[in-house]
């Protein structure tokens, strides 16, 4: 450490002398459409009296680059990025010790590329750079008035299944970032509190470098919400309301669909000020069928409990949010985030169970029992957090960043089980209570420098990260039983996490190459401790994770990437909680305190190519997953089968992705991506001290398609196609799932205000949109379920904007998001 921080205070110190002798030329490359920045873009300079290069850099996040050590002369420049026409900066010059300010320079969008495509007022574009795609949301109008959710779900690397989770690549696991921030919470619940109508982009980061969090086997989702562009005042509403759909299932109670969100942007020079708050309720309706046996081998008998009935959602939040961002000078930014929210979830799920015991071997009817369980659970999560951010840049074109996060949460709720006889529902079997209480804070801190060396750029930082979980779970029978080990299903689960990292990377160019390379050291530490047990569970890690990137431009319409990425599955706190819970009359959920995290290699080359009328990329990709954690089954009675969480030994996913964006005429613009991969799983799985091998494997498929028609200058209809193939498990398959949706817009007031109507999940009578079977198998179990969600829904949403002409506004987002709802 002592050698690394002397290297760094000679390489500064001879920066200074060297700055003092030479000068330097500084600018921002921003898009001469929107203005938005543009990343990774190309700068070289030449000098003018011979033509010769001189120097090159390439351009960081915020679009800034910086070319120092130019000797005193006259140079021009040269602006390249794939996409855009190159753009020539005529002759400057440049004396010692002076820093050339060239402001923003615009690049046009080339004549091969996918320039601009109006939907209702906003562009259509994706790229592809060195280590992630980023896509525009405003081209998914399916998801206005939803959420996050809503938009991912129609990117080529995204899935999205019957239950609400989120794959990417075919992983669950994978790390959010909100404006560049980690959420660390789960990803569902994250990205269901943010409004689809306040995001801007969405970035992939397949192939994440060392500065990243290591954190998803699926890499990073970054998403970015719109901000003000210029100075001035400017203001978005929506709203949005819905009717039940046109299939009816009986549920109990008819679904509620409203809400609308507003935000405030102001931008004075110095001063960027944003508020914002959104209101949501949106509930969903279904049903479920079930197929279930067990065998008791000691018995000799196997017991079945067919069940079929309601199972629907009552789903409700709101928060606000606000924002600012204070520049006194070139040097000094600081910036600082607010988050109030309350999220309210109920899940009803009413079914009626056909229960019969039968000899093993003759398969006579030995006892039967029809009842009716009236499953409520409730949960609730209060959220406060905030954030704070200063970054200052030296003389030397150095930068400092440090940065603070910080969250508390209250979250509570119960699951209350009632089993009642049938058709005489007056008679109560049995009540089962699980109320809990699951407090959390948790906070990070982060310090980041980085300089300029040669031609490029090195970065090195600190972080700490630090959360605790203080849980109390109770558990009450009605009637009482003689369960022996019913005081495992109460008591306290208490988890700490503390992680130290450091990491250090250089990004560079040559004349072709783009390459990114950096290391990674962790040290981390996880605490269980549990009422009932004397011993606290602790795991101690220490481990690297390299990274490295390569971009190789072919010509200005096609370049050449690879990657490699070492990633981490962490546990979060509900995988680890053994406690069970009744989450139905059938089953039991409870987590494992000595879980391990899932160790992933991430591979990846691929191809990025400009076309006449669009844009095509394609993807080969490999993840190798050592401990790959899984929730698998196990019989804990005749009628009840325990869900735990697990680790197998090793799992492995193979695949390809692929993206196309064209726009065949100017009325109609498309987009198709797909994802293609053969998965594996195998060893052992130790279920609640029973070892049980796993051999699976089968190839999956996803593909998500969107097409737009221009009708008018103001009148839009697009209609898109979500698909998810049958995939297997540790123990069983999950099957296809397929929602397709359409919607209608129509602008008005120059753009400044817009309805749209949504004809989403459309079914049209085929009893195939929006559902989905889970199956899994063991030796002595059986289970199949089918999740039977709405279909045929029709949503209206009005958007209107103030200045939209002028600015863009900001929704501020969570940093932590909802942790564990």
């Amino acid at each position: 450490m002592t050698t690394r921080l002397l290297l760094t205070f000679l390489s500064i110190a001879f920066s200074t002398t060297l700055f003092a002798q030479t000068g330097s030329v500084k600018g921002r490359i921003v898009d001469g459409l929107d203005k938005s920045v543009i990343e990774y873009a190309s700068v070289s300079a030449f000098n003018a009296a011979d033509s010769t290069l001189t120097a090159g850099q390439v351009s960081t996040a915020d679009g800034s680059f910086m070319i120092s050590k130019l000797r005193a002369g006259t140079y021009y420049l040269r602006v390249a990025f794939i996409g855009y026409a190159s753009k020539m900066i005529p002759g400057f010059s440049i004396s010692a010790g002076e820093t050339k300010d060239l402001g923003a320079i615009t690049l046009e969008r080339g004549a091969k590329s996918l320039a601009e495509i109006t939907v209702s007022g906003q562009q259509v574009t994706s790229s592809n750079k060195i280590d992630k795609q980023t896509y525009k949301a405003a081209q998914f109008e399916s998801a206005k008035g939803g959420s996050a959710i809503d938009v991912m779900k129609n990117l080529p690397s995204v899935s999205v299944t019957g239950q609400g989770e989120i794959n990417v690549r075919g992983s669950a696991n994978f790390l959010v970032l909100i404006n560049g921030k980690p959420v660390l919470t789960d990803a569902q619940t994250a990205l269901s509190q943010l409004p689809a109508n306040s995001i801007e982009n969405i970035e992939l980061v397949t192939s994440p470098s060392a500065k990243y969090d290591p954190d998803g086997k699926g890499g990073i989702i970054n998403i970015t919400t719109r901000r003000g562009a210029t100075n001035g005042f400017t203001l978005a509403a929506n709203a949005m309301g819905g009717l039940p759909s046109t299939t009816t299932y009986n549920n109990a109670k008819k679904p509620v669909r409203f809400g609308g969100d507003i935000t405030l942007n102001f931008k004075q020079d110095k001063w960027d000020i944003s508020a914002g708050g959104n209101y949501n309720r949106n509930d969903n309706t279904g049903y479920r069928e079930g197929e279930v046996f067990t065998k008791n081998f000691q018995n000799n008998t196997i017991t079945r409990f067919p069940s079929e009935g309601e199972r629907s959602f009552v789903k409700e939040n709101y928060a606000g949010r606000a924002s600012v961002i204070f520049s006194p000078d070139a040097s000094n930014t600081f910036s600082a985030g607010f988050f109030s929210g309350r999220r309210h979830q109920v899940r009803v799920a009413d079914i009626l169970y056909n229960n019969t015991t039968s000899d093993l071997t003759t398969n006579n009817l030995i006892r039967s029992l029809r009842y009716f369980n009236s499953n409520h659970q409730t949960k609730n999560g209060n959220f406060t957090l905030g954030n704070f951010d200063y970054t200052h840049n030296f003389k030397d074109k150095s930068a400092l960043n440090a940065s603070v996060l910080y969250e508390r949460a209250r979250l509570y709720g119960n699951t209350t089980n009632t089993n009642v006889n049938f058709p005489n529902t007056a008679t109560v079997i049995q009540t089962v209570v699980n109320p809990y209480e699951n407090p959390i804070d948790g906070y990070r801190f982060k310090l980041d420098y980085s300089i300029g060396i040669g031609k490029g750029k090195l970065e090195s930082g600190y972080q700490f990260r630090y959360d605790t979980q203080d849980g109390k779970f109770d558990y009450f029978v009605s009637p009482a039983t003689s369960q022996p080990d019913a005081n495992r299903f109460r008591g306290t689960a208490k988890a700490k996490n503390q992680i130290n990292s450091i990491y250090s990377q250089y990004a560079g160019k040559t004349k072709k190459l783009d390459y990114i390379a950096g290391l990674r050291y962790e040290l981390a530490r996880r605490t269980v401790r549990l009422s009932y047990d004397p011993n606290p569970h602790i795991l101690n890690l220490s481990n690297l994770f390299p990274s490295a990137n390569l971009l190789y431009h072919v010509n200005s319409q096609l370049n050449l990437k690879a990657g490699y990425s070492k990633r981490v599955q962490r546990t979060n706190n509900y995988e680890l909680n053994p406690i069970p819970e009744r989450e139905h009359s059938e089953t039991l959920e409870q987590g494992d305190p000595d879980l391990l995290p899932g160790f992933i290699d991430l591979a990846e080359i691929g191809l990025n190519k400009t076309l006449k009328s669009g844009s095509l990329f394609a993807t080969l990709y490999y993840q190798g997953i050592k401990n790959p954690i899984q929730r698998v089954n196990s019989v804990y009675a005749d009628t009840i089968l325990n869900r735990v969480f697990t680790n197998a030994e090793f799992a492995r996913s193979l695949g390809v992705e692929a993206g196309l964006n064209l726009q065949p005429f100017k009325w109609w613009t498309l987009y198709l991506g797909g994802n293609l991969y053969n998965y594996k799983i195998r060893g052992d799985l130790n279920v609640l001290g029973m070892t049980t091998n796993v051999s699976n494997n089968a190839l999956v498929h996803s593909i998500n398609t969107n097409h737009t028609f221009r009708l008018s200058n103001t009148l839009f209809v697009q209609g898109n196609i979500n698909y998810l193939s049958a995939r297997p498990t540790a123990q069983g398959e999950d099957s296809r799932f397929i929602t397709p949706n359409t919607s209608v817009k129509k602008s008005f007031m120059n753009g400044r205000f817009s309805t749209t109507l949504q004809w989403l999940n459309m079914d049209l009578g085929t009893e195939k949109s929006n559902r989905q079977r889970i199956t899994t198998t063991g030796l002595d179990f059986y289970t199949t379920t089918n999740y039977i969600y709405e279909t045929d829904v029709f949503m209206l949403n009005f958007s209107f904007n103030l200045n939209k002409s002028a600015a863009k506004a900001k929704l501020p987002a969570s940093e932590f998001g909802d942790k564990e709802f």
